[in-house]
């Protein structure tokens, strides 16, 4: 097990810097750097003496399922798709923890919508439009959209994309909070 990039990781989920995790664990900021890049090896009772600024049991810092290093790009084909019939709604950053929103990239086939009724949700959403083009009706208000345009609204209107055109519509959204 890396211990340090275990403590450096645990220190960043509680939101501590390592000058305030030493001071709050009583060693000093070098402790925690030199342990953190693994420069030296702590001892049982000094990791504990760390921990205790934490605070967290050595049991529980060597059990809990900390991700070595977070996930930073996200190949196309492992992308979880979330959408419905024929409409792809793959989402970029479907592991990370503490996700404050959702970034998706859309493709909407010819002909194809996301259905009769009007969607709701909590939030506000944006996208460009990157390819094709995009019918976006919003509290009864409809445009076309094209390659470039962009939208904005929040997410309790109701709203629909429909694709009128003949090749795939392909849009680069963001909503928050994350509804997907």
């Amino acid at each position: 097990m890396d211990v340090g990039a275990r403590l450096k990781e645990v220190r960043t989920q509680k939101k501590l810097s390592q000058r305030e995790l030493a001071k709050r664990a009583g060693v000093t900021n070098s402790t925690i750097s030199l342990i953190e890049q693994n420069r030296v090896s702590p001892s049982v009772s000094s990791l504990k003496k760390v921990l205790d600024g934490l605070p967290m049991q050595l049991q529980e810092f060597f059990s809990l399922d900390v991700p070595e290093k977070k996930q930073v790009f996200y190949p196309a084909g492992e992308m979880p798709d979330l959408g419905h019939g024929e409409i792809s709604l793959c989402l970029v950053g479907h592991n990370h923890p503490n996700r404050t929103l959702s970034l998706l990239h859309e493709t909407y086939p010819p002909n194809s919508d996301t259905g009769s009724e009007m969607l709701t949700h909590d939030g506000q959403e944006g996208g460009v439009i990157v390819q094709g083009e995009i019918e976006l009706t919003v509290d009864g208000e409809i445009r076309v959209l094209s390659p470039g345009d962009g939208y904005f609204f929040d997410s309790n209107l109701p709203h629909r994309f429909r694709n009128i055109g003949d090749v795939d519509c392909v849009i680069v959204s963001a909503n928050n909070p994350p509804s997907l």
